[in-house]
C-alpha cells in the first residue's frame, strides 16, 4: 500500500483525537466524546460540538486507544475523517497506533472500527514506537529509550531499543482516574459540585508536590443546597492525598519496568532518560518524582498532547520507515 494523496494518520485517544493529512500536519485535534439524546438514542453532537456534555448523554466510546463501543467509535471516526478529508469517491489510507500489549481480538476490532469508518488501508505503528518519534528521540539506534504516555484512562510505560519495543507495562488508571478523585474530595469536604475540567485545572496547577503547607488553588462549582455558584480554596495537600494513588501506581510500574530490561539497555536508559507524553505529562512535579525513583533523566515532550500524532505523521511521511513496519 503506498501512501500518498490526501492520506492520513489518526490518533485515536480516550480524551481526544487528531488528525494528520501530509503536507499539512495536524489538521483536527478534538474530544473523542459523542452526546446522544436522552430519549431516542439519537446522536447529536461530536468533539467539539459534544463536550459541554449538556442536554444529552455524554459517551466516551475510546479508551486506551482503542473502541469500548464500535458503533460509536465507527461514527466518531467517520463525522471526523470527513470534517477534513471528504471527497465522494475517495476513502483515505489511515496510519494508526497500535496499543504494545492489545490482544488479537481487540486489534481486529480496532482494523474493523477504522475500515467501517471508511478507511481504504490501514498500516498499524506499535504505539510506542509512534510516541517516541513524536518526542524526537532518536529510535533509529540500538540505545535504550523509554516512553511514558500517561492518557486520560491508561498509562503505557514502554522501553525501546531502537525501532523494537523490549518492554512494556499498561496501568489502567491515567489522567481521568485523578480528576474524578479530585472531583469527589471537593463534593464531600466541601458539598460543591465540580465538573472534571474544572478538577483538571486543579490537578495541573497543583502539581504532585503539596509543600509549602499553606498552598491552595481556587475551585468553582455548582451549590446544590443554595443553587448558586461558588468558589473555595482548595488545600494543595488535600489534592495531593487525592491524587496520590493514581501517581504512585504510575511511578512503581516505572520502576518495575525498568527492573524488566537487560542490565545494557538500564545503562542507556541511565544515560539517556525517559520523555513523558500525553496530556498526564503536563502534571507540576511528576517528572522530577520519577527522576529521583528512576535514577535517570525524565523530561517532558515538547508538545506532549500531540507527540503520538506527531509521530504517526512522521511514519506517515517516511515511506521507508513506514514500509519496513509493516514487513514485521
Amino acid at each position: 500500500m503506498s501512501l500518498l494523496g490526501r492520506d492520513l494518520a489518526l490518533d485515536l485517544g480516550g480524551a481526544s483525537t487528531r488528525i494528520y493529512i501530509r503536507g499539512k500536519g495536524i489538521v483536527l485535534d478534538e474530544p473523542s466524546v459523542i452526546v446522544r439524546d436522552l430519549r431516542t438514542g439519537k446522536v447529536i453532537g461530536y468533539g467539539a460540538d459534544a463536550a459541554g456534555g449538556t442536554g444529552g448523554e455524554t459517551c466516551w466510546p475510546v479508551s486506551g486507544g482503542l473502541p469500548v463501543d464500535g458503533e460509536l467509535a465507527r461514527r466518531m471516526i467517520r463525522h471526523f475523517i470527513r470534517k477534513v478529508h471528504w471527497h465522494p469517491f475517495s476513502r483515505p489510507r489511515m496510519v494508526m497506533a497500535l496499543p504494545d500489549d492489545s490482544t488479537p481480538i481487540e486489534r481486529k476490532a480496532l482494523r474493523e472500527v477504522a475500515y467501517d469508518a471508511d478507511a481504504r488501508g490501514i498500516v498499524m505503528i506499535p504505539h510506542a514506537l509512534a510516541a517516541a518519534l513524536g518526542a524526537g528521540l532518536a529510535v533509529k539506534d540500538c540505545a535504550g529509550h523509554m516512553v511514558i504516555d500517561i492518557g486520560r484512562d491508561s498509562t503505557r510505560i514502554a522501553v525501546l531499543s531502537g525501532e523494537s519495543v523490549v518492554a512494556t507495562t499498561t496501568v489502567p488508571g491515567g489522567g481521568h482516574a485523578m480528576d474524578r478523585a479530585i472531583v469527589r474530595l471537593v463534593e464531600s469536604e466541601y458539598g460543591l459540585l465540580i465538573d472534571e475540567g474544572e478538577a483538571e485545572s486543579a490537578k495541573l496547577r497543583a502539581g504532585t508536590e503539596w509543600k509549602p503547607l499553606d498552598r491552595h488553588v481556587t475551585v468553582h462549582g455548582h451549590d446544590p443546597e443554595t443553587g448558586r455558584e461558588r468558589s473555595v480554596p482548595l488545600p494543595v495537600q488535600g489534592i495531593y492525598e487525592a491524587t496520590r494513588q493514581p501517581v504512585e501506581a504510575i511511578v512503581r510500574a516505572a520502576v518495575e519496568t525498568v527492573e524488566r530490561c537487560p542490565a545494557e539497555l538500564t545503562a542507556d536508559l541511565g544515560e539517556r532518560g525517559a520523555v513523558l507524553v500525553g496530556g498526564g505529562a503536563l502534571l507540576r512535579g511528576l517528572g522530577r518524582r520519577l527522576r529521583a525513583e528512576l535514577c535517570m533523566p525524565v523530561r517532558r515532550s515538547e508538545r506532549p498532547l500531540e507527540s503520538l500524532a506527531l509521530g504517526l505523521g512522521r511514519c506517515m511521511e517516511n515511506l521507508g520507515l513506514t514500509a519496513k513496519l509493516r514487513r514485521r
